[in-house]
């Protein structure tokens, strides 16, 4: 029997407040008590770094503000300036700069933001909703873009709201994995200068989209980088509009890609079974295991040298989600247009409907 993906439900997310006052802080925390809500802190922005744009909500004290300046964190949604009276003259100045989408003054905006922390006592603002799964190449043309083009299938079979993202801006498309290429929609040339909310709603309208699955895919113009902002703007947007969202990186994490794993429910590097691979791939776990704690492999048959699954995973020091064995119709279907995981059968389904439904509990649907 194949081994079982275990994985964790979704932390729940808290509200990020970043002072250095001591005096503000208590004013915070009495703040969040009032609205119900318990938070997470951090000194400083270097001690904020890795939870800044996974916190559903962000307050940055005045006294943090330049440092946040300097130390060159990315803007994001829902981040609150907050401070004292004559702390924060001239505060949208410095608002502007840090990306900041309100400024408070204390005392004057307590209720509003005992209203903020209450939103996100109640769920409403708490962005913990879409399980987000990231896929990683142990080394080029490992499969991940398969997979992630296959778990995406698969979860939106189950009728599961699902958003796929290509984060890989040399990975040539992943709507041709899916055979979407002339379909309408934005890609992300039209996206990279998002920043701040984006309506979840009108995202999913504006790309490629059949049925329960849309696809925020790269065109074959001119290389593009991708900003860490549009980044963020588009997992906040999909944490809140989408149930399933699956996204591609590349194997060389840029700022993008460290946005999308730092949010990421699960990871999970795909690794051919051979020694040269699973050697590639202990540098991409290494890049990767700080940003995302739920790091697992899934080994790609077949195996010259009869390297067994568990052993990369061993050498790895990462848990084994699963195997795929060699699947011939799998590249002819893709040649052909034809979607990863669509006919609901083969050892890449059966794989993408097990970690689907381990991840979210809903019962894959597996061939008519």
């Amino acid at each position: 029997m194949p081994p079982r993906t275990s994985v964790p439900p979704p932390s729940r997310r808290l509200p990020l407040l970043v002072t250095g006052d001591d005096d503000l802080l208590d004013d915070l925390l009495r703040l969040a008590a009032a609205g119900g809500t318990e938070v997470d802190l951090a000194a400083d922005p270097a001690a904020a770094r890795t939870r800044w744009l996974p916190a559903p909500l962000v307050l940055l004290g005045a006294d943090q503000a330049q440092a946040c300046l300097r130390a060159r964190l990315p803007h994001r949604p829902r981040l609150v300036l907050v401070g004292r009276a004559g702390e924060l003259d001239p505060g949208w100045q410095i608002a502007e700069l840090v990306g900041a989408e309100h400024v408070a003054t204390l005392p004057t905006a307590e209720p509003w933001l005992v209203d903020r922390f209450a939103e996100h006592s109640s769920g409403e603002a708490d962005g913990s909703g879409a399980r987000i799964v990231a896929l990683l190449g142990g080394r080029g043309g490992a499969g991940a873009s398969v997979l992630a083009g296959g778990l995406a299938v698969t979860a939106a079979r189950a009728r599961l709201r699902t958003l796929l993202v290509d984060a890989d801006p040399l990975g040539g498309g992943l709507d041709l994995v899916l055979g979407w290429e002339q379909l309408e929609g934005l890609r992300w040339p039209s996206l990279t200068g998002a920043d701040g909310r984006v309506d979840a709603p009108a995202l999913v309208r504006a790309l490629p989209s059949r049925g329960d699955l849309v696809v925020l895919s790269w065109d074959r113009g001119d290389l593009l980088a991708l900003p860490a902002s549009a980044m963020a703007a588009t997992v906040d947007a999909a944490r809140r509009g989408r149930d399933f969202v699956v996204i591609d990186l590349p194997r060389q994490l840029d700022d993008a890609a460290v946005v999308a794993l730092q949010a990421a429910d699960q990871a999970y590097v795909v690794v051919p079974a051979e020694l040269r691979a699973t050697a590639a791939a202990a540098r991409v776990v290494a890049a990767a295991a700080p940003h995302c704690s739920a790091l697992s492999v899934v080994v790609r048959g077949p195996a010259p040298g009869r390297l067994r699954a568990t052993e990369v995973a061993r050498a790895l020091g990462l848990p084994l989600a699963g195997t795929l064995r060699p699947e011939p119709g799998l590249c002819r279907g893709l040649e052909r247009g034809e979607a990863p995981a669509a006919a609901g059968k083969g050892p890449l389904a059966a794989l993408c409907q097990r970690i689907v439904a381990d991840l979210t509990g809903v019962p894959a649907v597996g061939a008519a």
